[in-house]
């Protein structure tokens, strides 16, 4: 399964993906960059810049990366410390872009993700927070 995530919410998209990998489905998510954060400008930079500064040498590590980010936002939904919940985070792959090996194959778009369906009209893509942490 390929998910473009370009103008959808990443809480429900990675929901979906969680739940689909944990039934053993491979999932590919495409343009992680585009993906949205629901909320206000401040709190999101806030709440994530927050994240990233609470780890010390030895972790924990919160990614400044679009892609790292999106998946640890799927980790997230998973049982990541069971054995299926490990096996499920290995099925779920993030990219940035579309690589070359996905161009052309059918990607589909989650109608209720979509930033349409949200009423609160303020929002940040995922590249703009990583952006503002010092990420590229």
């Amino acid at each position: 399964m390929i998910i473009n995530a370009e103008n959808m919410v990443v809480g429900r998209l990675a929901t979906l993906a969680a739940k689909k990998a944990l039934l053993g489905e491979k999932v590919d998510i495409i343009n992680c960059e585009k993906a949205v954060m629901s909320g206000k400008k401040r709190f999101l930079i806030a709440e994530t810049k927050r994240k990233v500064d609470m780890g010390t040498f030895k972790g924990p590590f919160y990614p400044r990366m679009a892609d790292r980010l999106v998946r640890r936002i799927i980790r997230g939904m998973l049982p990541y410390k069971q054995e299926k919940g490990d096996k499920a985070f290995k099925r779920v792959m993030c990219y940035r872009g579309i690589p070359k090996e996905l161009e052309g194959k059918e990607s589909i778009s989650i109608e209720g993700a979509h930033l349409s369906k949200i009423k609160d009209t303020d929002y940040m893509t995922i590249a703009d927070i990583c952006k503002k942490l010092g990420g590229r």
